[in-house]
């Protein structure tokens, strides 16, 4: 074989491979341009789960999806793309939830009673978080008609003879005349039942202040009302007011 003829495919052999080796150490993503491409695509598989979600109206799970993009991938075409409707989900689902809450904080009931069949909406005070709950009670009974009362654990609240609960319906001041019922039961009947529930079915918030007859302790009351639902107050007997 001719020795020039053998140099040069020699050189030739190299030149090639060092061309293949520099050409395939090119190809080869760096540590920053691999964790670029996986952050994309949890990016767009998170983005995707975020659209199905939206289109089943699951909006509790798309804020938190869409939270979590805009959390993870700030930058990403994703993000942009979340921001552009999570302000108005996230407010939805907030609105939604606390009305849910609400709702929540009344249990309505029908029950034999007394010889007869009583309805109640019933809502525990929410503030003060501690110690023992005073409920407001809505009352219809087959015998004894509609009556409103507060109803806490003996030995009662103060209240001789005739009583004015100093009340705040959503900050506003108003004046309750009330009693306390002649069997010595823990209770404060509202004297103008049908006024209070005329004014109850559009608060939001009471505040009552009572005084315990325990070490003639105040207390203020605050019951989160909005939530009354009417319709599901039953009404019973022919004495029965809506």
């Amino acid at each position: 074989m001719n020795p020039a003829f053998s140099r040069y495919a020699v050189m030739a052999f190299c030149t090639a491979w060092m061309l293949a080796g520099c050409s395939q150490q090119g190809s080869t993503p760096t540590a920053e341009q691999q964790q670029a491409r996986t952050q994309a695509a949890d990016a767009a598989r998170n983005l995707d789960t975020y659209r199905q979600l939206l289109r089943i109206g699951n909006d509790e799970m798309a804020v938190s999806m869409g939270k979590d993009i805009v959390k993870r991938f700030p930058d990403s075409d994703a993000a942009k793309e979340v921001q552009k409707t999570l302000p108005a989900i996230e407010k939805r689902y907030t609105e939604v939830s606390e009305k849910s809450r609400l709702a929540g904080l009344w249990l309505y009931q029908v029950a034999p009673m007394a010889g007869g069949t009583q309805s109640t909406a019933t809502i525990e005070n929410s503030q003060p978080a501690g110690g023992d709950r005073v409920r407001l009670v809505l009352r219809r009974h087959t015998s004894w008609g509609q009556s409103v009362f507060l109803y806490g654990s003996k030995p009662g609240f103060v209240c001789r003879g005739n009583c004015t609960i100093a009340t705040t319906v959503d900050s506003k001041p108003v004046r309750i005349k009330a009693f306390a019922p002649s069997t010595g039961e823990p209770a404060l009947m509202i004297r103008d039942d049908q006024a209070f529930i005329g004014m109850l079915r559009k608060a939001k918030k009471l505040g009552m202040d009572v005084t315990l007859v325990d070490g003639e302790k105040k207390q203020a009351l605050v019951y989160e009302v909005g939530g009354f639902d009417p319709a599901k107050w039953a009404v019973v007997g022919k004495g029965g007011k809506k």
